[in-house]
């Protein structure tokens, strides 16, 4: 009998053994195939990007993952130590798994007081941490998260898995890593956290969702959380008796809403993204790699615009009317302002991405390309009417109701937005230089060209946007060097490194060319079609722009500090008709959004003068009716001839209606010459006028500044 036990007892030691030594060749050959995965996961490394407005403080919007990044050494002792009593209190003893833990934590579990979870820290890490361990439980994820977790712990040390723990870790509150919990929870960083609140912040991991923002229950259990981690810091040793009985239960800061962008935000955001996008950041890295932008967009301006465009545009105007406003600092090339409509009306903004035909603001291109190629001042074009170009002679270029002005200089055609004389101008100077001028000062290229043949293309046929248009004056306003227009001033990547962006810039047209150029756009708001947009603190130069039946109405204007280009039009490509105030022209509406903005955008700046212009024996008129050239006064400004149906055109990529450009067609003989309109006024027949002579706007004059 007892050789029979012995028997027995041996073969259970045999068997015992033999299962012994598969279990550790099993444990071998499983801790021998499983490697360190050598990439994390998404989610556990990305940061966030913020976008700021040109203060660098004031957020514009937030992309991706909120987490910011700290080193273990900017997080407070006595916050690692709550973490570390509450989450695996033999964290710096054990080897990266614990089964006592595993035990304990079962035990803790059934007896409802949910100190401490069953993975230490390291094993948490793995899991949330190394791509390639899915979130499921089972046998086999379990046995591979053990393997990877001793192997991290023989490889890594016990701070570096503890920093990447902290930063890793999810808190609620949509607050990923332990900076981002101690702005959400109490509105600071990691560094100035008490004890209490850190002890906080370490009772929520387990149950983040529950103690996000308890109330009632919940908030009951919070305290009792809380309570046991401040006993498990001073069973730890790292918190004394006295220490741990002071501590209160922290006040939580209210949970911030989820960041919704608001008003032109989406618009902001588009822009900043496409443009980061041009200089080699991916969608990727602005959603998770935890950039910070600042753009060149002024806060107040940006509200300035909006209130110009929102208080000057009567509230009936239809829906299809649709108003862009970009400012540009010629210096900087920086967008500072603009606005781009209702974002709930439509998908695309007003500023940067609708493209409508430039009508008579184009005619500034057309002036410095003849000033930078040998033309000044005095040079003398045809302004009669109508004019045949040997290119289509049998289509002539009338003026606004058929008038002639003869034989006149470049300021009296600029003032008085003389088509014919400008079409003169184009033929003398060459077409080709005007088109590489206005492409030299930011209208690219695949825009003009479709255009670039016509007779009429300096009477702008082509179609830009308002941000392009505000870049292009800009270059007049700089002495004659475009600056690239840009929306993003700095980026800053997680690790600290910033990138000032640097725009490209050259020389487009001479400095006293651009000079001139300036001087010509003075009296078109001095005296010309342009008074409603005047300043009464400064000196202002523009140009006004209507379009064939006025389906594209404009006002640039420039001080030189500031560059603004006011468009208006109707996403259906009707006649801008606003009721109460009928049909619309570049001096009217847009000049007086253009000229709200402005007012409020200079207050306070000082007063620049623009350059000299060349001497060419032009006597300066002392009041608007003072005719210094002794020809007839020029009571009805022309301007705005198109070609038919110029179609005004929104981005490629939206499904909004269609605005590109037509093709160049030919108008029937019997149809005879568009119904042309002047740029600043519009006028037919006006109602009896006392002064005897009309203004901009269609109707009586009146001051500028009131």
């Amino acid at each position: 009998m007892a050789k029979r036990k012995h028997r027995i007892l041996r073969r259970l030691l045999i068997a015992g053994g033999a299962g012994l030594l598969l279990a550790i060749v099993a444990f071998g050959i499983a801790y021998a195939m499983t490697p360190i995965p050598d990439s994390t996961q998404k989610q556990a490394t990305a940061q966030g990007s913020v976008i700021y407005y040109r203060d660098g403080k004031s957020v514009i919007a937030r992309q991706g993952v909120d987490r910011r990044v700290v080193e273990l050494a900017k997080v407070p002792q006595h916050v690692r130590d709550a973490v570390i009593a509450a989450e695996n209190r033999s964290f710096y003893e054990d080897a990266g798994v614990s089964v006592k833990g595993t035990g304990r934590a079962v035990w803790s579990t059934l007896t409802g007081q949910q100190l401490q979870g069953g993975s230490t820290i390291t094993q948490q890490l793995v899991r949330n941490y190394y791509s390639g361990l899915s979130q499921e439980r089972s046998i086999t994820r379990k046995i591979k998260e053990i393997m990877i977790s001793i192997k991290v712990d023989q490889s890594k040390s016990k701070d570096w898995v503890l920093e990447q723990y902290l930063n890793t870790i999810y808190f609620g509150r949509g607050a990923n890593g332990i900076q981002a919990a101690a702005q959400a929870y109490f509105g600071k960083d990691v560094g100035k956290l008490t004890v209490a609140e850190g002890a906080y912040l370490a009772s929520v991991i387990q149950q983040p969702s529950r103690f996000a923002d308890p109330k009632g229950a919940d908030l009951e259990a919070a305290r009792a959380r809380w309570g046991a981690v401040i006993e498990a810091m001073r069973q730890t040793g790292t918190l004394g008796a006295q220490e741990a009985a002071a501590q209160t239960f922290p006040t939580l800061k209210a949970p911030k809403k989820p960041f919704v962008l608001r008003g032109q935000a989406q618009y902001m955001l588009d822009q900043v993204t496409a443009e980061l996008n041009r200089r080699g950041y991916s969608d990727e890295t602005i959603s998770s790699g935890g950039l910070r932008v600042v753009t060149t967009f002024d806060r107040k301006l940006m509200q300035a615009a909006e209130r110009a465009v929102k208080n000057t545009v009567p509230a009936a105007a239809p829906k299809a009317v649709r108003t862009g406003l970009a400012a540009v600092d010629p210096a900087t090339g920086e967008v500072v302002a603009f606005y781009g409509g209702n974002p709930k009306l439509t998908g695309y903004d007003n500023a940067f991405s609708a493209k409508v035909p430039a009508g008579s603001t184009f005619k500034a291109y057309t002036l410095a390309a003849a000033l930078n190629n040998g033309y000044d001042l005095s040079t003398q074009v045809n302004g009669n009417s109508p004019m045949r170009v040997a290119s289509d002679p049998t289509h002539p270029i009338p003026n606004d109701g058929g008038r002639s002005y003869g034989t006149i200089d470049l300021v009296r055609a600029a003032q008085n937005s003389v088509n014919t004389a400008f079409v003169d101008l184009g033929q003398k100077v060459g077409l080709d230089k005007v088109a590489a001028t206005a492409e030299a000062a930011g209208i690219p290229a695949a825009q003009l060209q479709p255009h670039q043949a016509a007779a009429t293309f300096p009477l702008g046929v082509a179609s830009v946007s308002a941000a392009q248009n505000a870049s292009g004056f800009s270059t007049f306003a700089n002495k004659g060097v475009h600056v690239e227009a840009h929306v993003v001033k700095s980026v800053t990547d997680a690790k600290g490194v910033k990138n000032v962006i640097k725009p490209s810039s050259r020389q487009v047209i001479g400095e006293q060319a651009a000079a001139d150029t300036t001087y010509a756009l003075q009296q078109v708001v001095k005296y010309g079609t342009g008074t409603a947009a005047r300043l009464y603190d400064r000196p202002v130069a523009g140009k006004t722009g209507t379009t064939d039946d006025s389906k594209s109405v404009w006002f640039n204007g420039f001080t030189p500090q500031l560059a603004v280009a006011v468009d208006m039009f109707r996403s259906d490509n009707k006649t801008v008709t606003i009721p109460g105030y009928g049909v619309q022209f570049g001096g009217q509406l847009p000049a007086q959004v253009w000229r709200a903005f402005m007012t409020e955008a200079m207050r306070g700046k000082p007063v620049e003068e623009f350059p000299e212009p060349s001497d060419y024996g032009y006597r300066a008129p002392t009041s608007p009716y003072d005719d210094p050239y002794g020809q007839p006064d020029p009571r009805v400004p022309d301007d705005g001839w198109e070609e038919p149906d110029p179609q005004p055109s929104g981005p490629p990529e939206t499904t909004q209606p269609d605005f590109t450009d037509p093709p160049q067609t030919q108008r029937p003989d019997e149809q005879g010459p568009p119904d042309l309109r002047d740029d600043g006024g519009g006028f037919t027949q006006e109602p009896e006028n006392p002064t005897g002579r009309p203004d901009d706007q269609g109707g009586p004059a009146r001051s500028p500044f009131g």
